[in-house]
């Protein structure tokens, strides 16, 4: 199998509420797909984009489900559990990689000495808006740091394929058209440079002023300091923060005076900084969204 670098495939958002958080993404001008039920408890309600990544705002269907399957060793709704009591239940939690070959992750993982449990294979009906339904099936691997309760990171491998034709979906009215950049904080950035850089398969990362970069083909994984969150970010955090934690999300658009009258119309508070427009968090949006245009 090639050691090329695995590329983002989604973000998991945990919301506590995902009506609250369907509300609030259409208020930030993203298209939101159908409410999906997981057969483990978990539900979604997911934003895509046109380079095939989404976010998925994750929501807590059945508190037994969950709890039930996370005793029975599922790593995704233990995981989910245990961020939500650390953490609250508003935040960005992991980042998932695509694979075609999760079995094939799960044994590297193992073997770098990161995987972080048993690989979990399920499938979900997936609804378009058209009212056409189908199958999903996904495979994922599991990648964690002891040191890094509060995120963790996966691949993930489509058994069954979700709709080749999701445009529809992938059309917003802020002019997003993909994940430019997630941003993560811990005290010493560099700390967490191997785990993340092994699990995505990246050769090498770059130094910036305060952390370091791992670039994935797609969207770049900022690890930063908590004076770089807030020099680039405007963004204040407890700096009694220990491990890894997800903070931000950078968003492309095309036009960014599109995004700002969209926000402006809808009521949004933002900010400007340079070429960026920033939205801190809020219910429904656990982590500060950046939108940048691109050239």
């Amino acid at each position: 199998m090639s050691q090329e670098t695995l590329p983002i495939d989604h973000l998991v958002l945990p919301v506590t509420d995902i009506d609250l958080a369907r509300e609030r993404l259409g208020k930030l001008g993203f298209t939101v797909a159908p409410d999906a039920r997981h057969p483990f408890g978990t539900e979604n309600a997911c934003v895509f984009f046109a380079d095939k990544t989404y976010i998925e705002p994750l929501g807590v269907a059945s508190v037994e489900e969950s709890e039930e399957t996370a005793r029975e060793g599922n790593v995704f709704t233990a995981r989910n559990q245990a961020f939500r009591f650390r953490c609250g239940g508003e935040g960005l939690s992991a980042i998932a990689f695509a694979t075609a070959d999760a079995r094939h992750e799960h044994a590297r993982f193992a073997r770098d000495g990161i995987s972080a449990g048993s690989v979990l294979q399920f499938e979900r009906p997936v609804k378009m808006p058209d009212g056409t339904e189908s199958v999903a099936g996904f495979r994922l691997a599991f990648a964690g740091d002891l040191r890094a309760p509060d995120f963790f990171l996966f691949a993930v491998e489509r058994v069954n394929p979700l709709p080749a034709d999701r445009s529809a979906l992938e059309t917003h009215a802020n002019g997003v058209t993909n994940i430019a950049e997630i941003v993560l904080t811990a005290q010493e950035p560099a700390a967490f440079s191997e785990f993340v850089r092994t699990a995505a398969k990246a050769a090498s990362a770059e130094e910036t002023s305060f952390g370091l970069d791992v670039p994935t083909g797609k969207a770049k994984i900022s690890l930063m300091t908590p004076e770089g969150l807030e020099a680039y970010y405007d963004l204040v955090i407890p700096d009694t923060d220990r491990g890894l934690r997800g903070r931000a999300v950078l968003f492309a658009v095309g036009d960014l005076a599109v995004t700002e009258a969209h926000l402006a119309a809808n009521g949004v508070t933002y900010t400007r900084k340079g070429n960026r427009i920033l939205v801190k968090p809020t219910p429904g949006q656990g982590v500060l969204f950046a939108f940048e245009e691109t050239s």
